[in-house]
């Protein structure tokens, strides 16, 4: 071994000291609230790896989509074609305000989907619900932010996860959070005149 390798190993080996030291300190587990936010792209993208992990260790899991409305995409055919044993998926807005512009039925949709969400979570034996694009709803007060924390709080079981997707998420469910991920737009295809392409966006 030369002397940069040298010096290298022993580096290394007293980096795993420390770090085996840290590890041997985390020993609890709880479910997490989990919230993807941002500007970027791949908040849903991201969420929706977790709900594939959990398929794949046979954790039974749940989708509620907020905003999006019933178009073709990868993961919900996917899901819907092979996983439905594990894994509910429910559709329940009707596509992105712009489209929709109806307030009232904007809001009638997400107070829906958020029924529907609590029932999920509710039932412990489900490990993860994916609440997607929640944050838009919360966003233009489709739904009470106040009391989407307090149900988390007070009913999700201790073990369940729930991941919450959108950009703007409203800071009492950051604080709320116990994990949050702040999706950084720095490049995109969008700006360049590329429109969403199967594969990448859907």
């Amino acid at each position: 071994m030369t002397a940069d390798s040298d010096r290298h190993a022993v580096k290394m080996a007293k980096k795993k000291v420390a770090r085996d030291k840290i590890m041997a300190t985390k020993t609890d587990q709880k479910g997490l609230i989990i919230v993807h936010t941002g500007k970027g792209k791949g908040k849903s993208s991201a969420a929706f790896g977790m709900i594939f992990r959990c398929i794949a260790h046979q954790m039974p899991c749940a989708v509620v989509q907020f905003i999006k409305g019933g178009m073709s995409t990868g993961e919900r055919d996917l899901i819907l074609a092979n996983f439905t044993d594990l894994c509910e998926f429910h559709t329940m807005g009707e596509g992105f305000t712009w489209e929709t512009q109806d307030r009232d039925r904007d809001i009638e949709m997400a107070q829906a989907a958020w029924e529907k969400a609590k029932d999920l979570i509710r039932d412990e034996s489900r490990r993860m619900v994916l609440l997607d694009e929640i944050n838009i709803a919360l966003r233009y007060d489709y739904l009470d932010v106040n009391e989407v924390v307090q149900f988390l709080k007070d009913e999700k079981p201790p073990m369940t996860h729930v991941v919450l997707t959108g950009r703007n998420a409203k800071d009492e469910l950051i604080e709320a959070a116990d994990l949050v991920t702040e999706m950084e737009l720095i490049k995109h295809p969008f700006r360049s005149g590329i429109k969403a392409q199967i594969g990448v966006e859907f």
